[in-house]
């Protein structure tokens, strides 16, 4: 029987670790380990809570990633279900490097300068003035004007942004490779439960995939343009990809063992990023990605080359 389990460094995990702050919330993760799946009435009977009491803290969970919520039908209506995410939780003590020399190479790509598409409609794309072509068309991606972009979303398929690999050029050697990305899911309309697989490959390689809880559209984003209906996709989350020698990190969790040997940097004087939801993603949700002028943060896809010095 497999078991999923979560490697969480303190210094980047710190949305996880206050999500186990609290013992109402690890009473609620364990209870869901022990019974399985349950609504919030379920789990409010079961520990003694008051229902308001239980819902506060699931949404808390679920912004951390340590449960996921699934709608079905009820005999009135829907209910959420609530799922545990992990089996196991590891806190993991990295070496400290503070007293190493560190630097950073810095390189932020504009959302249109994408150097291959392949997409599916419902898709789109906007500068922070107007819509860029026509709505649901993939041939509109190769628009010139994509180059301005600050939103671009689409069902399945996947863009490819090629960035200079600065380090070769510099002869340094790379000690772990970050992206970080504002990403949502797609549907039409918003739905804050519409989950997502969106995938992220580097120089051909799949790196790992992560779930993308929703599509928001409960407040308009910080940065959205005022001319933008309140009813399309608002914001995303921002997510810190991190390709380390020990694995691929999100968000400090740990999503997969592909590591930078594994991506072999110094053969190669490009960096490709694909970001992909893929036609056999178990959860195909689509995706939104928002660049500068869009979203809850003001920048577009931003690559960090850790390096030493």
């Amino acid at each position: 029987m497999s078991r999923n389990f979560l490697v969480v460094d303190p210094e980047e995990g710190q949305d996880i670790i206050r999500g186990l702050a609290s013992p109402i919330r690890v009473k609620i993760l364990k209870l869901l380990r022990t019974e399985g799946p349950l609504n919030g009435n379920d789990i409010a009977d079961h520990l003694g809570l008051p229902q308001s009491t239980v819902s506060t803290n699931v949404q808390i969970l679920e912004a951390a990633g340590l449960l996921r919520l699934e709608t079905q039908k009820a005999r009135k209506g829907n209910q959420k279900i609530c799922h545990s995410t992990f089996d196991e939780i590891l806190v993991m003590f990295n070496e400290d490097k503070s007293d190493k020399r560190d630097s950073v190479i810095e390189v932020s790509m504009p959302l249109g300068l994408y150097t291959s598409c392949e997409v599916t409609a419902p898709c789109g794309l906007c500068s922070t003035e107007s819509i860029i072509g026509l709505l649901d068309v993939p041939d509109t991606f190769l628009d010139p004007d994509r180059m301005k972009a600050g939103l671009i979303w689409f069902t399945r398929g996947y863009l490819e942004y090629q960035f200079p690999n600065n380090a070769r050029l510099s002869k340094t050697t790379v000690e772990t490779l970050e992206f970080a990305i504002e990403l949502s899911s797609e549907v039409p309309g918003t739905s804050a439960d519409w989950p997502s697989d969106i995938t992220l490959s580097i120089n051909g390689i799949e790196v790992g995939t992560w779930m993308s809880t929703g599509d928001y559209g409960d407040k308009r984003g910080v940065y959205t343009p005022d001319w933008w209906k309140l009813k399309g996709s608002q914001y995303g989350k921002l997510k810190s990809w991190r390709v380390t020698a020990a694995g691929t990190y999100v968000d400090g969790m740990k999503i997969s063992p592909v590591s930078m040997a594994d991506l072999d940097l110094d053969t190669h004087h490009s960096i490709r990023l694909r970001i992909a939801v893929k036609d056999d993603a178990k959860h195909p949700g689509g995706i939104n990605i928002f660049g500068k002028g869009f979203g809850n943060y003001d920048q577009d896809i931003v690559l960090r080359l850790h390096v030493a010095s």
